[in-house]
């Protein structure tokens, strides 16, 4: 079964040809980072406005290089949620005019749990049920999956967002958007022990919360005065200190993230940890839970790197399990449903 994906829920534009659930023919990704870095985030306007004008040259590269046709495609499955309200509306209103014209049925699905699929298309057979993170620019998440359609929600942050923080704390050192990548190259050569940072507590235990960390950052140069004023107001810290803050930052927030993911299976009596989104691609959070798997008895997958940030083989993959279980959308799909 041929299933075509379509993912706009933020900047990118994708389109990609997955058959059977696991087998992914093409991946085809545009984005409009570019356009964005100017302002230090995501402006939604510019996002559905470049998403327009490309998905349909991403859609017809995909299918050339998935070497299937149209006539071949059995399903589209398309993000509904959550997400920029004009980016899903792009990709939700091109997905109807191909449901509509090529009478394939069609089928929304939800981003999140998307992410957490995108561990089954490098053939790691992850075995139901387990626990998913999923850790992103947008979203920090826990999930109990017991099934591709029977997914509990266990905790998600209550203020920033685990890659949210990473951005801020990058232009607080003026490292420059998006932050992930910056401050990982910059922790590299960094002392993760020269500074204690915490991230704020939380009500409910496999809830996160990371806006406190980022003040801490703030406050903590502020205090100081380790900065050096330069043209325009802009403020430089010196090397050094930014590769240990950086590193510091980094490392407390890894640590949440494994304490409470492994507290959720410990709670749930499940021994396999599936992460998903944009942040897992960070190497350092890949090889600090794999340690602590080791060393706690349990099993834990990554994604391929290209797949943890946003993509459409995982919404093909998902969509394709949860058509075979009967889901399907009508012509009056909209934004989050």
């Amino acid at each position: 079964m041929n299933v075509l994906g379509i993912e706009t829920s933020c900047d990118e534009t994708s389109v990609s040809i997955v058959r059977d659930g696991k087998e992914v023919l093409s991946n085809t990704v545009s984005s409009s980072e570019k356009f964005h870095k100017i302002y230090g985030g995501i402006v939604p306007e510019i996002a559905s406005r470049m998403q327009l004008e490309a998905i349909t040259a991403v859609s017809d590269l995909a299918i050339k290089e998935g070497a299937i046709m149209l006539k071949d495609i059995d399903l589209i499955s398309v993000t509904s949620g959550p997400g920029l309200f004009g980016s899903l509306l792009t990709g939700i209103s091109f997905a109807k005019a191909l449901s509509a014209s090529l009478h394939i049925p069609l089928l929304g699905v939800n981003h999140i749990h998307s992410h957490i699929y995108a561990n089954f298309l490098n053939g790691a057979g992850v075995k139901l049920p387990f626990v998913a993170l999923v850790v992103s620019g947008g979203h920090t998440s826990l999930f109990y999956v017991m099934d591709f359609d029977k997914i509990e929600i266990l905790g998600e942050t209550q203020d920033d967002a685990c890659g949210e923080a990473f951005d801020k704390v990058a232009k607080i050192l003026g490292l420059g958007y998006p932050g992930g990548p910056h401050i990982e190259k910059m922790a590299l050569r960094g002392n993760p022990e020269k500074f204690k940072f915490r991230c704020s507590g939380t009500k409910r235990p496999l809830d996160f919360s990371f806006s406190g960390i980022k003040t801490g950052v703030l406050y903590y140069l502020r205090d100081t005065g380790s900065g050096i004023r330069g043209r325009g107001s802009v403020i430089r810290y010196p090397l050094p200190l930014v590769k240990d803050i950086a590193a510091s930052f980094q490392e407390t927030v890894i640590d949440v993230l494994i304490r409470k993911s492994f507290h959720a299976c410990k709670a749930k009596k499940v021994n396999r940890l599936v992460v998903g989104g944009g942040v897992a691609a960070n190497n350092r959070m890949r090889g600090c839970f794999f340690e602590a798997a080791k060393d706690s008895g349990f099993k834990c997958w990554f994604p391929a790197k290209e797949l943890c940030t946003d993509n459409a083989a995982m919404v093909a993959g998902f969509g394709y399990q949860l058509f075979k279980k009967g889901k399907i959308s009508g012509l009056d799909l909209s934004p989050f449903a």
